[in-house]
């Protein structure tokens, strides 16, 4: 775990989705290289709320640990030319004219998070309110 603590750390005290994704996919790649702690990736995955967000968490896991075994550093074969090559040196440059429209995030709408799935207010009337569609 000694690649993950150093480039990350573990004193975290809260994540977002984002971060968690981040993480996850590193964790993946320590992983891949015989570097895994379960309990910092529980903690990670424990830091997202909804099950759709969770299921990012551990397809960037999955996704790490994948692309992991399946590189093959350009100049060495050895494990901290894999970590150099796909979590060191992950700099993407993005040209603000390929920038996605559209979406909450910026993401096309057809795979953008849909707002079906956030819990209603508990605040709200509407959301103990009998639908229309059963009104006479």
């Amino acid at each position: 775990m000694e690649l993950y603590e150093r480039a990350y750390g573990t004193e975290w005290t809260a994540l977002d989705r984002d971060e968690a994704t981040e993480r996850a996919y590193v964790l993946g790649v320590a992983e891949s290289l015989g570097e895994y702690d379960r309990d910092e990736f529980e903690a990670v995955h424990a830091e997202v709320d909804s099950a759709c967000d969770r299921s990012m968490v551990e397809l960037a896991f999955r996704e790490g640990r994948t692309e992991a075994r399946e590189h093959d550093p350009a100049d060495e074969d050895d494990d901290r030319a894999v970590w150099r090559d796909l979590v060191e040196s992950k700099t993407v440059i993005v040209d603000e004219n390929d920038l996605p429209r559209g979406g909450r995030n910026g993401i096309p709408e057809a795979v953008d998070r849909t707002d079906a799935l956030d819990k209603p207010d508990p605040d709200e009337v509407e959301a103990t309110d009998q639908p229309d569609f059963l009104d006479r």
